[in-house]
Order: C-alpha cells, then sequence, then structure tokens
C-alpha cells in the first residue's frame, strides 16, 4: 500500500503543511509515502506535472490518497494518470462519486438519515414553482436545510443554510439565491433540501458561534470499522459514545473501500448519519490519534 500526500506548494520535496503531522507519521510507521503536486492537477489540469515525483512501479501497487477534496472529473483523471504509473487508487472513480455526492448514497442510508430531496441546478434556474411545491409536500412547516451535493454553508447559518419553514416560498428565496450566489462556480451539481433535525448541543464554534452538536466520524477500509473519532474538537463529550453496530452493518452496502459516516445524537437520544465521505479526502480532527489511525491502516492492508 502506497500513500500520496499532498506536497507544499513552494517545496515540492514537503508535504502540504495541513497534512505535515499525518505524513510524517505514516513514513515514520515505514509505510511508503508519495507527494503529488496537487495545485497543478486543481488550477492547471496539468496531471503529468501533478503527478511527475511518483515514480512508476513494476508492478500494479494500490494506493491511498489524503489530501484536498476534488471533483469526480479531477479524481477521475488523477485515478487514470496513476494508473499509467502501475498505481492504483483504494477507491474508483465511480466508488468516489459514490460516497461524494449524498443523492449517490441515500437510498442505501435513508432509514438513518434525515428525509431528503435533491434539484439539478438546471431545475432550479428553469421551475422554481415545481420546487416550492415539492418542498411544501414533502416538508410541510417544518425547518429544513440546504446544501449542495457534497458541502453546505454551515458556518452561515441564517443566510445560507437554515429554512425555518419549508412552506415559506419567501424564505426559502431567500436563503437559496444566498446559497447559490456565495457558492457560484463550486457549486457541486445541485442542491439538496434536507429536513432539520434537533441534535445534542455540544458547544459553540469559537470562530462562527455556531451550535455545535454531539458527532462522531467513522472511518471503514475494505468493508471494516478502522476507527472512531469525535468530530468536533471543542465541547465535552463525557458518557456519549454510540453503539456503532448498525452503522457497522449498513457500512457494508456503500461501494466504496475507503470511507467515512459522520453520525450524530439527536435530543431524543438517537443517532442518525450526517453523510457518508471518500476517506481519502475526509479530514482527520485534532483530537484523532495518527499513530494509532495509520498503524490501522498498515495492519490492515499488509
Amino acid at each position: 500500500m502506497k500513500i500520496i500526500f499532498c506536497c507544499n506548494p513552494i517545496d515540492q520535496k514537503s508535504s502540504d503543511p495541513i497534512y505535515e503531522a499525518e505524513y510524517n507519521v505514516a513514513k515514520k510507521l515505514g509505510l511508503d509515502v508519495f507527494l503529488i503536486n496537487i495545485e497543478e492537477l486543481i488550477y492547471f489540469n496539468n496531471i503529468v506535472k501533478a503527478i511527475k515525483n511518483i515514480p512508476s512501479q513494476e508492478t500494479l501497487m494500490t494506493a491511498l490518497y489524503r489530501g484536498w477534496m476534488l471533483t469526480p472529473e479531477k479524481y477521475s483523471s488523477l485515478y487514470d494518470a496513476l494508473i499509467s504509473k502501475n498505481i492504483k487508487l483504494i477507491n474508483s472513480p465511480q466508488s468516489y462519486i459514490h460516497c461524494h455526492y449524498l443523492p449517490e448514497n441515500y437510498e442505501i442510508i435513508k432509514d438513518l438519515t434525515a428525509k431528503t430531496i435533491w434539484f439539478t441546478k438546471q431545475q432550479l434556474d428553469e421551475n422554481r414553482d415545481m420546487i416550492f411545491e415539492e418542498l411544501k409536500t414533502t416538508f410541510r412547516s417544518s425547518p429544513i436545510i440546504i446544501k449542495d451535493y457534497v458541502k453546505s454553508r454551515k458556518h452561515e447559518w441564517l443566510d445560507a443554510c437554515y429554512i425555518p419553514n419549508a412552506s415559506d416560498e419567501n424564505e426559502v428565496t431567500r436563503v437559496l439565491n444566498n446559497f447559490l450566489k456565495r457558492q457560484g462556480n463550486e457549486l457541486n451539481k445541485g442542491v439538496v433540501f434536507r429536513e432539520f433535525l434537533k441534535l445534542s448541543f455540544l458547544s459553540f464554534h469559537p470562530k462562527s458561534n455556531m451550535p455545535l452538536t454531539k458527532e462522531f466520524r467513522i472511518f471503514f477500509l475494505n468493508g471494516k470499522l478502522l476507527a472512531t473519532m469525535y468530530y468536533w474538537d471543542e465541547g465535552d463529550y463525557s458518557e456519549t459514545w454510540p453503539n456503532f453496530e448498525q452503522f457497522v452493518d449498513l457500512a457494508s452496502k456503500i461501494q466504496s473501500s475507503f470511507f467515512t459516516i459522520d453520525i450524530a445524537q439527536t435530543e431524543s437520544g438517537e443517532w442518525k448519519i450526517i453523510e457518508i465521505g471518500d476517506g481519502q479526502v475526509s479530514g482527520l480532527p485534532e483530537n484523532a490519534n495518527l499513530n494509532e489511525f495509520y498503524s490501522k491502516i498498515k495492519e490492515k492492508v499488509l
């Protein structure tokens, strides 16, 4: 197993500062690590320059990417380019999309997550009346949140995320327009409308003052639970520990070899899935034990 990290754009022989701690731990544990110039891929679409420091392998080797989030198109480009060097990323482009876009995995997780509907950008532009009717039919006057197929603007909670009443067309229009304008060209495919879940309060975010809730991030590798960790570094999680079994059972249905499931506790004590993510681009909280995380990866793949 090879681990591919992003390099420092100023010094291509060192890792990106954000991933430096992970890079050093993986290297110390004896895992083979490579560096990729992700800026060349993301901003200049130059995949040749992006992977020029990665040597070709004599036999086909599996690799795990740990770096910045990529669009499915950029991920596919990286996947294909590495194949030419006899390196196969652990998740195929199809698997990446399956975890990256909520509508792709919703059918699998729908019984354990918030009620959700979605619309493409074209539908948003062409038929707002139809969208208003769908919202009223699905959510009635309940509160909802919006995001695109990947990301929300949760740190702009009242302006571009939360809608108190799904039947309030004026408020839906205001928040939706704010969201679309602020996402701009970074909008991922379309917009998702989700039932607002009342989650157990944890703390307030130190920068945005957004209320934080009791959430966990679970990593899975090759169908097995790899690691569990607190999602937030703030707040007191004491006496809060979910039963992960139902999520372990569901994990076998996810079409990916390395992925995350983020879960949160509701005020009634239930645990709900917030989202699925490709494990290669899912961040590790500061509270994560890096040595334990990479030791388990090494143990499970060697």
